[in-house]
């Protein structure tokens, strides 16, 4: 059954136009913000593989400049506004509506298989509470064997523990990899945001 309420829904964050205007200004200014798209590039160059599920999507900034680099992209995400920005700046790239608890809604992720999922944006934290595990369940099953799974969230209280993502991560099949504290690769120390990667076994 697809769960169409998430915590994003109930945030009054910027939409669309509205929530690139962030990105744009820090790009005019000079600054990085590709920091996910050199992490996952730099994964996929040492493991190999072309096919990237961008989970979470937004207006597409990490599956876009992905794409740009050579990798075969499809995104997905819950809400249409942001979505319809995607689909505008970059509409060769498959871009889904899906709820990330319940990815077998969308037929063409029937049976999709990706070298590498990533899931950038907070999108750990945003989802319903308690779809969590669903969430990387359905994750690790589009997955191919040796598949990478990225993702990025904050710490916060009432949110998602890290405790309970490695749980729901370990019940979901996934291996631990990495542990870093930003995207460009420090390491992590028990900070207030954090990058884990987690890999789906090859046997």
């Amino acid at each position: 059954m697809v769960v169409m309420s998430t915590r994003w829904n109930a945030t009054d964050a910027p939409r669309g136009d509205d929530y690139d205007a962030r990105w744009d200004a820090m790009a005019a200014r000079g600054e990085s913000v590709h920091g996910e798209a050199d992490l996952v590039d730099g994964i996929l160059r040492d493991r190999g593989g072309r096919r990237v599920l961008d989970a979470g999507c937004g207006t597409g900034r990490v599956g876009i400049e992905l794409a740009a680099r050579g990798y075969d992209v499809v995104g997905t995400d819950l809400d249409d506004s942001m979505l319809e920005v995607a689909r505008r700046k970059a509409p060769a790239i498959p871009w889904h509506t899906a709820d990330l608890a319940d990815l077998d809604a969308v037929p063409d992720l029937v049976g999709a298989q990706f070298d590498l999922v990533v899931l950038a944006g907070n999108v750990m934290i945003f989802v319903a509470p308690g779809t969590e595990a669903a969430v990387l369940a359905g994750v690790a099953e589009r997955l191919v064997p040796g598949g990478t799974c990225v993702t990025g969230f904050q710490i916060r209280s009432g949110r998602l523990p890290l405790a309970a993502f490695d749980e729901a991560a370990r019940a979901a099949g996934l291996e631990p990899v990495d542990r870093l504290a930003t995207w460009a690769g420090e390491p992590y120390a028990g900070g207030d945001y954090v990058v884990t990667v987690d890999r789906r076994p090859r046997a």
